[in-house]
């Protein structure tokens, strides 16, 4: 069989100067040097597609069909919008797909990290020091937001009429009403509503359980959990074959009814939050990685795959069974990533915590209120508590912001302008979510000493190639 490298190679430069040659005819015809007729400019961005698609062909990785499903996605909700709206049934499949494995699985590698641990005593300093960790990373993430959104002023000026008139309950949450949110009353509710914080709190009580138990009482639970993990990663890697589809699905529909002009108005914010989220990244992330002497290449590879899916789907959770098998691939134990990746989903959204500082703050700037630096701080002290246990979910956060914004008698208008590009800042944001966990599992794993000293399980290695 001929080497396929050179022919990727080859494709890869191909596609590059197709793609290179739409966008140029594109600008010419904008600017007005020269006429070119739209059916060329779409002809032309259609061949650089196909090579795209060949490529992927060749490289047969289901990290790359992703991405190239996320470029023909955006070129069909760009050429077919009212075909591209009609998709979203696609994403909405893989998502519930998706949804369904959560529950089993956090139960299944949580009781199996705690209940098959020898040592309780470590789970509980592991604890410790994921909270830790947790807050002083998404306490950063907080102040970074409020930075980034009095440096930029991106409200201030905004006519804020309703852009879109979609029904979205304000939440008022009293701190009595936060702390009873955590604990489950029901489980089944639980894992109905799809919330993961009181799915985890029930997993560790049910783990710390079992492994009081003695060993004969204790063995078959615990081989089932075992069982039910393993299970669940296989049901994973059959439901990641529609990856590719659920996530073109999702940007096709993106942009057909929202259109690629969709900027215009709100450019200034949006900007300001993707520069914030890189300063994050840059400042905060990338320091922590280095302290923690992560292997930044192979972790960049590892990630690439549940940044992609959560960048695209807009939900933390469509990621996370494949990020807690790439971080056991590259090196993480299993009952580490257990225990820190669930519990960071809803102590650690770093990008959500972030976004919820800025847009509050964009609210009031629109409104044409100017807050001191005193209720800046309440405000956003105040986003420290009612932001974990936000659902990995698109629009999760955004009714912790109409509930933070009737706590602090601030008008809604502003919110349903934010709701009109809120899925392109929910793509970053929630990307961010998901590299902040993959990390934290590698630090607290080096924190023990244990990054590196267990193999992954066959099930896994076979799932990552």
């Amino acid at each position: 069989m001929p080497p396929v490298k050179p022919l990727n190679k080859l494709l890869l430069l191909a596609m590059l100067v197709a793609l290179l040659g739409a966008s140029l005819l594109g600008l010419a015809n904008h600017y007005n040097f020269f006429a070119v007729s739209p059916e060329i400019l779409k002809s032309s961005r259609w061949i650089g597609i196909a090579l795209l698609v060949a490529y992927a062909v060749r490289r047969r990785s289901l990290t790359t069909w992703i991405l190239v499903s996320m470029v023909v996605g955006a070129e069909v909700g760009h050429d077919w919008p009212s075909v591209a709206v009609n998709l979203r049934v696609l994403s909405q499949v893989f998502l519930r797909l998706i949804k369904t494995v959560i529950a089993p699985l956090l139960f299944g590698t949580l009781v199996v990290g705690i209940a098959g641990h020898s040592n309780l005593k470590q789970v509980g300093r592991m604890g410790i020091k994921a909270l830790i960790y947790f807050e002083v990373v998404t306490t950063v993430a907080l102040f970074i937001g409020l930075a980034a959104i009095n440096i930029s002023r991106a409200g201030v000026g905004v006519n804020f009429k309703p852009a879109r008139t979609e029904a979205l309950t304000a939440v008022k949450r009293s701190p009595t009403d936060i702390i009873l949110h955590i604990f489950p009353e029901n489980v089944a509710k639980s894992v109905a509503e799809s919330e993961v914080l009181q799915i985890v709190v029930f997993s560790i009580l049910f783990g710390i359980a079992l492994a009081l138990l003695n060993e004969n009482k204790r063995r078959p639970m615990l081989s089932f959990a075992e069982s039910l993990s393993e299970t669940m990663f296989k049901f994973t890697n059959l439901v990641m074959l529609f990856a590719p589809v659920g996530v073109g699905a999702a940007i096709a529909y993106t942009v057909g009814h929202m259109g690629l002009g969709v900027l215009v108005n709100l450019f200034k914010l949006l900007a300001t939050l993707y520069v914030a989220l890189l300063v994050f990244i840059l400042l905060v992330l990338l320091p922590v990685a280095l302290l923690a002497r992560v292997p930044i290449r192979k972790f960049v590879r590892a990630i690439a795959e549940p940044v992609s899916i959560a960048f695209a789907t807009t939900s933390s959770e469509a990621a996370l069974p494949r990020a807690m098998e790439a971080m056991e691939a590259i090196g993480v134990p299993r009952q580490i990533v257990a225990f820190v990746m669930p519990t960071g989903y809803s102590f650690n959204l770093d990008g959500t915590t972030l976004y919820l500082s800025l847009a509050s703050i964009f609210v009031a700037q629109a409104a044409g209120i100017e807050m001191t630096w005193g209720q800046q701080l309440l405000m956003v002290f105040t986003l420290m508590l009612t932001s974990k246990g936000v659902a990995g979910v698109p629009r999760a956060s955004l009714v912790i912001l109409l509930g933070t914004a009737a706590s602090f008698n601030l008008p809604v208008e502003p919110i349903f302008i934010i709701l009109g590009i809120d899925e392109l800042m929910d793509m970053a944001r929630t990307s961010v979510n998901v590299m902040g966990n993959c990390l934290a599992t590698i630090v607290i794993a080096r924190w023990e000493g244990e990054f590196g000293k267990e193999r992954p399980s066959p099930v896994v290695q076979e799932a990552l190639g």
